[in-house]
This record gives structure tokens, C-alpha cells and sequence, in this order.
């Protein structure tokens, strides 16, 4: 009914029914997971006026188990992406997992689904720094873009001495786009939103660019 999915790993389709309306998932090595993706796989859907509450387990053999809420999901949103790196360990609130076992591996947390009300998930608040906003996702993906731009172009560096003339082709030095790569990361930290006001035909070589 539902799936897991962290960056760089496969996707996990295998959680514990550990009641008839909550499922649970390990997730290994969560000291190396800043995301994390809870998702219907689409083959069955949640009762009429049900959703599913979404919460987060740091692993604690001594002290018993401490889920967070993370958020939920439903028939209308039936994905959403969570950030618990900021987690404390520690720190939660009322849960309806009961007094769970602990996994037995100090580097294995648990991700949480309880189906529950609608109404009741709507009035439920989640753990802090958990959501991840619209400005968040976007500086990510612009992150990841400008690496992938600068790394494949680079693959196709060569020195002045290895070129081999040719009218019909264009070259651009490796250093403007080093020099553009740099703007940009630098524009983006001051104001996420600063390429809402560049001019199209500024784009190239914006001022202040050497």
C-alpha cells in the first residue's frame, strides 16, 4: 500500500503491517539520510475520510522509542517529502505506535504510517524544520542543475594546444563558465528569487560580471 524512498537508494516496498492500520519501515544508516519520500503505490486507496499520519523514529534501545510527527498523506496528495536531517533525537509527542520493540541495530530508524481521520491529521501539528518549503525544493534542484552543467561541460575540456580548427563549431573558455556557475550560487544564497527581475537579454553576462 505505501513506499519509501531515499536519495541514492532503491525504493522500499516492504513495510511491517504491525496493526491493521499502521505500517512501518526500517530505514538503515539514517545518519546519512536528509530526505525522505512516503508514497501510495496506487494499488490500494485509503478509506472514504481517511489519510495516512506520517511520523519518524530515531532509534533509542534504552529510553524506548520516540516518533515524530512528520506530516501526512492522503488520496488527494498520496506523496510528500520530508526532511529529518534537523531531527533531535529525543524529542517527540503523543504517537499511536504503542511500545514498539526497538530495531536492534543502533544506525536503524523507523518511518511510521497510521491511518487515521482526515479531520483528525488537519488539526495535528508536525515536528519542526520537518516540512520541506517550495523555496527549499527549488534551491535544491537549482543546486543540482548548475553541478550537472558545470561537470558535464567540463568533461569536455581541452587545452588550446589539443584544439583542432574548425570554422563551423563554437567555443566557449572554461573559465566563463566557471565565472558563471560562481554567480550564480552566489546570487542564489542572497535572493532565491533575484531571477525573477533579470531581464532575458541580461542573462548572459549580468552586471558586476567580469
Amino acid at each position: 500500500m505505501f513506499g519509501c524512498l531515499v536519495a541514492g537508494r532503491l525504493v522500499q516496498t516492504d513495510a511491517q503491517q504491525v496493526a491493521g492500520d499502521k505500517f512501518v519501515f526500517n530505514l538503515p544508516d539514517y545518519e546519512n539520510v536528509n530526505h525522505v519520500v512516503v508514497f501510495m503505490l496506487g494499488t490500494v486507496p485509503f478509506p472514504v475520510g481517511m489519510g495516512g499520519a506520517v511520523y519518524f523514529s530515531f532509534p533509542d534501545p534504552v529510553g524506548g522509542q520516540v516518533w515524530q510527527l512528520l506530516g501526512f498523506i492522503t488520496n488527494e496528495k498520496p506523496s510528500a517529502i520530508f526532511k529529518i536531517s534537523k531531527l533531535k533525537p529525543g524529542e517527540g509527542a503523543e504517537h499511536p505506535f504503542g511500545m514498539m520493540p526497538a530495531p536492534h541495530l543502533a544506525s536503524m530508524a523507523q518511518v511510521g504510517v497510521s491511518i487515521e481521520p482526515l479531520e483528525q491529521l488537519v488539526q495535528q501539528t508536525p515536528v519542526p524544520g520537518a516540512t520541506v518549503s517550495a523555496v527549499d525544493s527549488f534551491i535544491q534542484f537549482t543546486q543540482k542543475m548548475l553541478d550537472s552543467l558545470y561537470n558535464y561541460s567540463s568533461s569536455f575540456a581541452i587545452s588550446q594546444s589539443q584544439m583542432t580548427p574548425n570554422p563551423s563549431e563554437m567555443f566557449i573558455p572554461a573559465s566563463s563558465i566557471l565565472k558563471w556557475y560562481e554567480n550564480f550560487q552566489r546570487r542564489m544564497a542572497q535572493n532565491p528569487n533575484f531571477w525573477k527581475t533579470v531581464q532575458k537579454e541580461k542573462l548572459a553576462r549580468w552586471p558586476g560580471d567580469s
